[in-house]
């Protein structure tokens, strides 16, 4: 019998034993009989675990009730320790399925290329991420690894679709460009979504919880939103004037699908903007009155030329004119961002001293092999990193010195947890670095 048509209970969620006697709790959540089965062990310790955990966060979140979702994107799936490889161990050990197709995000490592990250340097960080990828592979995760997922069609939900997101850019996406709906789920949280399918009917799961409440008014000329680098500084003052409020953006004419990924990619970098409305642009906000349900926003944060460049000036920590480095797509490179930079090179080769690394998903590098531009770009010296990302540690062979980025993302995480220097561009302007080894250099 499916579990929608089983018999429903309100219980408590105070101890999420296994046991189907109910205790005392402020907050109940509604459950029906397979739910119950589930936290008294019926279906096995991996499903019985998943429940009580998704119990505990209804219980946070105050929700009463669960909805079913129709797919996910984990973050569990990246080695961050110890806990992240126990628990995988434990749910394959335990015979754990997913009741949803389940993609995963970006590894700690490029699988096919190892010296990225040589298990030499750090062993056991190398072997626990491999050991983690063949873990989800094995309980049946779609082999993604990208923290772009959108790219693909089969991870590209409809408007109103339930789902689960974890990596932060891709939450952000979903959610706003996309109309799907998902709150940001952390580590094991995720996973255990996708084994029981569903969660708790809370935040940005409900009509309530979308509407903006904080207005970003752009106040630009038409060369200042004509700047290849706004998407990204706009995400950046965002994130930190919203902190994880929605926000709905004004004055923004138009915006193509890698605009709105930096926007949410550094919204989600700065701040911990899980959804942003557009007005115009995004499918939920076809007029402000619609962003906002109506109602007058809590505050209003003008973007100017000086905001921009106050934004600007935290993505960059160095006035060297010399480039080591120049690391593209974080997120992970679109098909339509390869198109770009191939124009911004215009056939010529990085320099001999300069590592150019961008970072795509496997759907997207297959595209650029049946496009021809896999072997171009190798012959022109741009390396293509898959299934990871470059901005975290370990720090990433070649990865040294001064790197130049178009990513606002990579800009502001990366000096923090690498022992790199970074100057931040737009992709024409990473594109002659690489080729020159300067900056605003031409060749």
């Amino acid at each position: 019998m499916a579990a929608t048509s089983r018999a429903r209970s309100s219980v408590s969620t105070a101890t999420p034993r296994p046991s189907t006697r109910a205790a005392e709790s402020v907050t109940s959540i509604e459950l029906d009989d397979l739910d119950r089965e589930r936290l008294a062990g019926g279906h096995g310790k991996a499903e019985q675990l998943a429940m009580r955990m998704l119990v505990a966060a209804a219980e946070t979140s105050g929700a009463t009730d669960f909805v079913p979702i129709e797919f996910a994107h984990i973050g569990s799936c990246h080695y961050t320790g110890r806990l992240a490889l126990d628990y995988a161990e434990f749910l394959l050990a335990e015979g754990a399925t997913l009741a949803v197709p389940t993609h995963t995000n970006a590894s700690l490592i490029d699988i096919n290329q190892p010296a990225m990250r040589p298990e030499a340097a750090t062993p056991e960080a190398v072997r626990g991420a491999a050991r983690l990828m063949e873990i989800y592979e094995a309980l049946g995760c779609t082999a993604m690894w990208s923290c772009a997922p959108y790219h693909e069609a089969r991870t590209r939900p409809t408007v109103g679709t339930q789902i689960v997101g974890s990596e932060s850019n891709a939450v952000s996406f979903f959610n706003s460009m996309l109309g799907a709906r998902t709150n940001k789920y952390g580590d094991l949280l995720d996973v255990c979504a996708a084994i029981i399918g569903k969660v708790p009917l809370a935040g940005l799961h409900t009509d309530e919880g979308r509407l903006a409440t904080h207005e970003l008014r752009l106040e630009l000329t038409d060369d200042e939103l004509a700047d290849p680098s706004l998407p990204h500084l706009l995400g950046i003052i965002m994130g930190r004037a919203v902190g994880t409020a929605v926000p709905v953006l004004t004055g923004l004419p138009s915006a193509i699908e890698d605009e709105l990924k930096a926007i949410a990619a550094a919204a989600a970098t700065s701040g911990a903007v899980e959804m942003f409305h557009a007005v115009g642009v995004t499918p939920e906000a076809p007029t402000f009155a619609d962003a906002t349900g109506g109602r007058p926003v809590d505050r209003i944060t003008i973007v100017d030329r000086e905001a921009l460049a106050k934004a600007r000036t935290l993505l960059t920590t160095t006035d060297s004119e010399q480039i080591d480095s120049v690391c593209l797509g974080t997120p992970h490179f679109s098909i339509d961002e390869f198109g770009a930079l191939r124009e911004a090179l215009a056939g010529r080769h990085v320099h001999d001293d300069v590592r150019l690394v961008v970072t795509t998903s496997r759907a997207i590098d297959h595209e650029l092999g049946l496009r021809g531009w896999r072997a171009e770009l190798d012959e022109l010296g741009v390396e293509v990193v898959l299934d990871t990302c470059t901005y975290y540690p370990p720090q990433p062979s070649g990865v040294r010195g001064t790197v130049m980025t178009n990513s606002a993302k990579w800009a502001y995480y990366a000096p923090g947890m690498l022992p790199i220097d970074v100057v931040f561009g737009g992709l024409p302007a990473c594109a002659d670095a690489a080729v020159t080894g300067q900056v605003g250099g031409s060749a």
